[in-house]
């Protein structure tokens, strides 16, 4: 067990600990916008803002040295645009795009975005995309929980097999026929050479049952099956790309990297 002490901490600062608990970042390069965000984030006691940048370039530097929870990013800016920020950037926050461009949309969710709000913005839809990154940051593991998980599956037993639901029938799947989990919202799908099954569990759940010898997570929204993979795809920018046998290929993202880079001999 882990526990910390807060005798020595005066009340006054615990209770900022306690409601001031996700920090956060806003990026948009034009002054009202910010201006406005910071308002609507004004009822949220839970959450300190730690600073605002109007250009890309300082947006990844800011999201490196403070490391956010959250960041409300633009899309369009002089420069450097909101997808090129999370391309550079070395921390992984939680991202609600702000924007008054909807083509942009479909990209934003494939990088993982917790939502896309666009511009003007509507105050009640505002805080449904804040009370859902909220609760996504409550549900996932964080780094404490992530360590106490890898001590106790020293010498633990995983999964072989789970069940999955398909239609009104449940199919008894060998864990080692996984190719791929991908995160779909609350929601994970699971990817076999054959099929796909949809699991009410989230992938954080599901991460915990698996080996981590055979699978592992390349972004907070895929694990792969080691088994599986074919080949991985190193870009001039750092970047990583890992291509399965299947012709399925994933971004790495930075977080993970790490876990790769254990495996080069």
């Amino acid at each position: 067990m882990v526990s910390v002490s807060t005798m020595a901490i005066p009340c006054d600062l615990k209770q900022k600990q306690i409601h001031m608990n996700t920090t956060c970042l806003i990026i948009d390069d034009e002054k009202l916008a910010r201006d406005l965000l910071r308002e609507y984030l004004d009822g949220y006691d839970q959450i300190e803002i730690i600073g605002e940048c109007a250009k890309g370039n300082e947006a990844v530097e800011k999201i490196n040295k403070l490391k956010p929870d959250l960041i409300f990013l633009d899309v369009q800016m002089p420069g450097m645009n909101g997808f090129d920020v999370l391309e550079e950037i070395d921390h992984e926050p939680y991202v609600i795009f702000t924007t008054a461009y909807d083509q942009y949309a479909i990209k934003a969710f494939e990088k993982n975005a917790v939502d896309y709000l666009l511009k003007p913005l509507d105050e009640e839809r505002f805080r449904q995309a804040v009370n859902r990154a909220l609760k996504r940051k409550t549900t996932e593991q964080g780094g404490v929980e992530e360590l106490l998980r890898s001590i106790k599956a020293e010498g633990r037993n995983f999964e072989s097999h789970i069940f999955v639901q398909k239609s009104e029938k449940l199919f008894n799947l060998p864990v080692e026929e996984i190719v791929y989990l991908e995160a779909s919202g609350d929601y994970t799908v699971i990817t076999t050479k054959n099929d796909q099954f949809v699991s009410s569990s989230g992938i954080g759940k599901l991460e915990e049952i698996m080996d981590p010898d055979t699978f592992i997570r390349v972004h907070r929204s895929t694990i792969i099956n080691l088994n599986y993979l074919k080949e991985i795809e190193r870009h001039f920018n750092g970047g990583m790309v890992v291509k399965m046998q299947s012709g399925k290929s994933f971004p790495v993202s930075r977080t993970y990297a790490k876990l790769i880079r254990k495996k080069v001999v």
